[in-house]
């Protein structure tokens, strides 16, 4: 089972707020409009941040 370290649950749980709160935006700037996109973002920056995440399916 795939495992993932607390600051990458933070990462996706402060990106998901963000989401619902509508305030999420993409590399671009647009707004944020689906909630598997919301959670990529937030792996991303958890990636980003060295948190414990898995590596991206390719």
């Amino acid at each position: 089972m795939v495992r993932y370290g607390k600051k990458a649950q933070q990462k996706v749980e402060k990106a998901i707020h963000e989401y619902k709160r509508g305030a999420l935006k993409s590399g671009r700037g647009g707004k944020v409009k689906s909630r598997k996109q919301a959670i990529a973002i937030g792996l991303s920056e958890a990636r980003k941040a060295g948190a414990k995440v898995p590596k991206k399916k390719s």
